[in-house]
Protein backbone atom coordinates (compact mmCIF):
# COMPACT_ATOMS: atom_id res chain seq x y z
CA UNK A 1 0.00 0.00 0.00
CA UNK A 2 1.68 3.53 -1.09
CA UNK A 3 2.46 6.09 1.56
CA UNK A 4 -0.12 8.99 1.15
CA UNK A 5 1.64 12.04 0.02
CA UNK A 6 1.58 13.74 3.36
CA UNK A 7 3.09 10.88 4.57
CA UNK A 8 6.08 11.27 2.05
CA UNK A 9 6.54 14.79 2.68
CA UNK A 10 6.72 14.45 6.70
CA UNK A 11 9.81 11.67 6.08
CA UNK A 12 11.28 14.01 3.98
CA UNK A 13 11.21 17.03 6.67
CA UNK A 14 11.50 14.83 9.24
CA UNK A 15 15.20 13.57 7.75
CA UNK A 16 16.22 17.06 7.42
CA UNK A 17 15.48 18.01 11.05
CA UNK A 18 17.05 14.99 12.27
CA UNK A 19 20.13 15.23 10.22
CA UNK A 20 20.65 18.57 11.01
CA UNK A 21 20.07 20.10 7.23
CA UNK A 22 17.39 22.20 8.89
CA UNK A 23 19.43 23.48 12.21
CA UNK A 24 18.24 23.24 16.35
CA UNK A 25 16.43 26.06 17.13
CA UNK A 26 16.07 27.85 13.85
CA UNK A 27 13.45 28.17 11.60
CA UNK A 28 12.32 26.33 9.06
CA UNK A 29 12.12 27.44 5.25
CA UNK A 30 8.92 29.69 4.50
CA UNK A 31 5.61 27.74 4.09
CA UNK A 32 5.72 28.98 0.19
CA UNK A 33 9.86 28.22 -0.20
CA UNK A 34 9.05 24.46 1.06
CA UNK A 35 5.43 24.29 -1.03
CA UNK A 36 7.79 24.81 -4.39
CA UNK A 37 10.83 22.81 -2.71
CA UNK A 38 8.55 19.99 -2.56
CA UNK A 39 6.25 20.37 -5.27
CA UNK A 40 2.91 20.17 -3.46
CA UNK A 41 -0.49 21.66 -1.91
CA UNK A 42 -0.16 23.84 1.02
CA UNK A 43 -3.20 21.34 2.78
CA UNK A 44 -0.51 18.35 2.04
CA UNK A 45 2.30 20.59 3.26
CA UNK A 46 0.48 21.13 6.15
CA UNK A 47 -1.23 17.77 7.17
CA UNK A 48 2.75 16.63 7.19
CA UNK A 49 3.34 19.13 9.36
CA UNK A 50 0.71 18.82 11.68
CA UNK A 51 2.68 15.49 12.22
CA UNK A 52 5.94 17.48 13.13
CA UNK A 53 4.36 19.14 15.40
CA UNK A 54 2.12 16.67 17.12
CA UNK A 55 5.61 14.31 17.07
CA UNK A 56 7.82 17.39 19.17
CA UNK A 57 10.06 18.34 15.97
CA UNK A 58 8.78 22.04 15.30
CA UNK A 59 6.59 24.40 17.03
CA UNK A 60 4.68 26.53 14.67
CA UNK A 61 3.97 30.43 15.45
CA UNK A 62 0.90 32.05 13.78
CA UNK A 63 2.05 34.81 11.16
CA UNK A 64 6.02 33.77 12.12
CA UNK A 65 6.24 30.26 10.58
CA UNK A 66 7.97 27.13 11.50
CA UNK A 67 11.01 26.33 14.47
CA UNK A 68 12.82 23.22 14.70
CA UNK A 69 12.73 22.01 18.40
CA UNK A 70 13.96 18.72 17.43
CA UNK A 71 16.64 17.39 20.61
CA UNK A 72 19.01 15.09 18.91
CA UNK A 73 19.86 12.27 21.62
CA UNK A 74 23.15 9.98 21.68
CA UNK A 75 20.51 7.55 23.50
CA UNK A 76 18.17 5.32 21.39
CA UNK A 77 14.85 6.78 21.94
CA UNK A 78 11.61 5.11 21.12
CA UNK A 79 8.46 7.34 20.51
CA UNK A 80 5.32 6.70 22.69
CA UNK A 81 2.92 8.91 20.75
CA UNK A 82 3.52 7.01 17.10
CA UNK A 83 3.63 3.44 16.45
CA UNK A 84 6.80 2.07 15.12
CA UNK A 85 8.41 -1.11 14.18
CA UNK A 86 11.19 -1.95 15.60
CA UNK A 87 13.32 -2.12 12.43
CA UNK A 88 11.80 1.45 11.68
CA UNK A 89 12.57 2.41 15.55
CA UNK A 90 16.53 0.98 14.74
CA UNK A 91 16.79 2.87 11.45
CA UNK A 92 15.52 6.07 12.81
CA UNK A 93 18.23 5.56 15.48
CA UNK A 94 20.75 4.80 12.85
CA UNK A 95 21.48 1.79 14.38
CA UNK A 96 21.97 -2.00 13.31
CA UNK A 97 18.30 -3.96 13.87
CA UNK A 98 18.21 -7.57 14.08
CA UNK A 99 15.30 -9.85 15.39
CA UNK A 100 15.10 -13.72 16.35
CA UNK A 101 11.82 -15.78 17.32
CA UNK A 102 12.42 -17.55 20.23
CA UNK A 103 8.44 -18.90 20.54
CA UNK A 104 5.76 -18.98 18.09
CA UNK A 105 2.56 -20.79 18.99
CA UNK A 106 -1.10 -21.14 19.16
CA UNK A 107 -2.90 -20.36 22.80
CA UNK A 108 -6.48 -19.61 23.58
CA UNK A 109 -7.18 -16.84 25.87
CA UNK A 110 -8.41 -17.99 29.24
CA UNK A 111 -9.15 -15.83 32.38
CA UNK A 112 -5.77 -14.97 33.35
CA UNK A 113 -4.45 -14.25 29.91
CA UNK A 114 -7.68 -12.34 29.05
CA UNK A 115 -7.30 -10.20 32.52
CA UNK A 116 -3.77 -9.59 31.27
CA UNK A 117 -4.35 -8.70 27.82
CA UNK A 118 -7.67 -7.09 27.25
CA UNK A 119 -8.73 -9.97 24.74
CA UNK A 120 -12.19 -11.56 25.05
CA UNK A 121 -11.62 -14.91 27.24
CA UNK A 122 -11.33 -18.01 24.39
CA UNK A 123 -10.24 -15.64 22.08
CA UNK A 124 -7.79 -17.74 19.36
CA UNK A 125 -4.31 -16.28 19.07
CA UNK A 126 -0.81 -16.28 18.36
CA UNK A 127 1.75 -15.80 20.83
CA UNK A 128 5.11 -14.96 19.64
CA UNK A 129 8.44 -14.17 21.51
CA UNK A 130 10.58 -12.22 19.72
CA UNK A 131 14.45 -10.78 21.22
CA UNK A 132 15.62 -7.77 19.02
CA UNK A 133 19.26 -7.05 18.88
CA UNK A 134 20.49 -3.46 18.11
CA UNK A 135 24.12 -3.36 16.97
CA UNK A 136 24.39 -7.18 17.90
CA UNK A 137 23.69 -6.57 21.44
CA UNK A 138 20.30 -8.53 22.34
CA UNK A 139 18.06 -5.44 24.29
CA UNK A 140 14.78 -6.23 23.76
CA UNK A 141 12.71 -9.38 24.56
CA UNK A 142 9.35 -8.92 23.46
CA UNK A 143 6.33 -10.87 24.38
CA UNK A 144 3.25 -10.36 21.69
CA UNK A 145 -0.23 -11.41 21.32
CA UNK A 146 -1.94 -11.32 18.12
CA UNK A 147 -5.43 -12.61 17.28
CA UNK A 148 -5.66 -15.17 14.68
CA UNK A 149 -8.73 -14.25 12.87
CA UNK A 150 -7.15 -10.75 12.68
CA UNK A 151 -3.84 -11.99 11.49
CA UNK A 152 -4.73 -14.53 9.00
CA UNK A 153 -1.14 -16.99 7.79
CA UNK A 154 0.96 -15.09 10.18
CA UNK A 155 4.19 -17.80 10.89
CA UNK A 156 7.50 -17.95 11.97
CA UNK A 157 9.01 -16.93 9.12
CA UNK A 158 6.90 -13.98 8.42
CA UNK A 159 7.77 -12.89 12.66
CA UNK A 160 11.25 -13.33 11.54
CA UNK A 161 11.23 -10.15 9.83
CA UNK A 162 8.19 -7.26 10.07
CA UNK A 163 4.97 -8.59 11.24
CA UNK A 164 3.12 -5.05 10.99
CA UNK A 165 4.34 -4.92 6.84
CA UNK A 166 2.91 -8.15 6.49
CA UNK A 167 -0.18 -6.87 8.00
CA UNK A 168 0.10 -3.70 6.16
CA UNK A 169 1.00 -4.61 2.86
CA UNK A 170 -0.29 -8.52 2.40
CA UNK A 171 -3.50 -8.26 4.63
CA UNK A 172 -4.21 -4.52 4.13
CA UNK A 173 -4.84 -4.22 7.21
CA UNK A 174 -4.97 -0.29 8.92
CA UNK A 175 -3.23 0.31 12.42
CA UNK A 176 -4.76 3.09 13.94
CA UNK A 177 -4.09 3.28 17.29
CA UNK A 178 -1.95 1.65 20.65
CA UNK A 179 -3.05 2.41 23.98
CA UNK A 180 0.36 2.11 26.37
CA UNK A 181 1.58 1.48 29.70
CA UNK A 182 5.26 1.95 30.92
CA UNK A 183 6.78 0.72 33.83
CA UNK A 184 9.88 -0.39 35.66
CA UNK A 185 10.25 -3.90 36.37
CA UNK A 186 11.81 -6.26 38.25
CA UNK A 187 13.80 -8.40 35.76
CA UNK A 188 12.97 -12.08 35.19
CA UNK A 189 14.73 -15.29 34.95
CA UNK A 190 14.19 -15.32 31.33
CA UNK A 191 15.08 -11.47 30.76
CA UNK A 192 18.47 -12.57 32.56
CA UNK A 193 18.88 -15.42 30.22
CA UNK A 194 18.15 -13.57 27.07
CA UNK A 195 19.23 -10.37 27.12
CA UNK A 196 22.38 -8.43 27.89
CA UNK A 197 21.57 -6.70 31.32
CA UNK A 198 25.04 -7.02 32.88
CA UNK A 199 24.52 -5.56 36.88
CA UNK A 200 21.01 -4.24 36.21
CA UNK A 201 17.99 -6.47 37.83
CA UNK A 202 15.16 -4.27 36.27
CA UNK A 203 13.83 -3.20 33.20
CA UNK A 204 11.80 -0.44 31.17
CA UNK A 205 8.40 -2.38 30.13
CA UNK A 206 6.02 -0.92 27.20
CA UNK A 207 2.85 -2.88 27.58
CA UNK A 208 0.29 -1.90 24.41
CA UNK A 209 -3.08 -2.70 23.36
CA UNK A 210 -2.86 -1.75 19.48
CA UNK A 211 -6.08 -1.65 17.48
CA UNK A 212 -7.07 -1.28 13.47
CA UNK A 213 -9.32 0.35 11.68
CA UNK A 214 -12.34 -1.61 12.82
CA UNK A 215 -11.78 -0.49 16.45
CA UNK A 216 -10.71 -3.94 17.21
CA UNK A 217 -7.90 -4.56 19.66
CA UNK A 218 -5.75 -7.40 17.45
CA UNK A 219 -2.34 -7.26 19.11
CA UNK A 220 -1.29 -7.05 22.80
CA UNK A 221 2.48 -6.48 23.53
CA UNK A 222 4.74 -6.52 26.10
CA UNK A 223 8.22 -5.11 25.29
CA UNK A 224 10.79 -5.70 27.78
CA UNK A 225 13.64 -2.23 27.58
CA UNK A 226 17.67 -2.97 28.99
CA UNK A 227 17.06 0.37 31.14
CA UNK A 228 20.61 1.77 30.02
CA UNK A 229 20.17 1.80 26.43
CA UNK A 230 16.51 3.32 25.92
CA UNK A 231 14.83 6.32 26.34
CA UNK A 232 11.06 6.79 26.02
CA UNK A 233 9.75 10.15 24.91
CA UNK A 234 6.86 11.94 23.73
CA UNK A 235 5.34 15.35 23.21
CA UNK A 236 3.01 16.77 25.39
CA UNK A 237 0.82 19.90 24.77
CA UNK A 238 -0.64 22.54 27.76
CA UNK A 239 -4.26 23.25 27.42
CA UNK A 240 -4.71 26.72 28.74
CA UNK A 241 -6.59 26.71 32.25
CA UNK A 242 -8.39 29.55 31.05
CA UNK A 243 -10.67 27.58 28.63
CA UNK A 244 -14.08 27.08 29.70
CA UNK A 245 -14.42 23.24 30.47
CA UNK A 246 -17.46 22.13 28.27
CA UNK A 247 -20.19 19.79 28.79
CA UNK A 248 -22.81 17.94 25.88
CA UNK A 249 -25.05 20.72 25.00
CA UNK A 250 -22.77 23.57 25.85
CA UNK A 251 -20.31 25.55 28.48
CA UNK A 252 -20.41 24.38 32.01
CA UNK A 253 -21.21 27.42 34.35
CA UNK A 254 -18.34 27.91 36.78
CA UNK A 255 -21.09 28.19 39.50
CA UNK A 256 -22.70 24.84 39.01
Amino acid sequence: MPKAKYEQLYLILKEKIESGTYPPQEMLPSEHMLIEELGCSRNTLRRAVSELVREGYVQTMQGKGMRNIFQPSKQTTFTLGTIETFSESAARNQQRGASKVLLFSSVTADAQLAEKTGFAEGTPLFYIQRLHYLNTRPLILNHSYFRQDVAQGLTRQIAEGSIYRYLENELHISIINSKRVVTVEKATLLDLQYLDMGDCNCLAVVSSQTYNSDGVMFEYTQSRHHPNFFRFQDNAVRRSSAQPRTKLGGTIDEKE
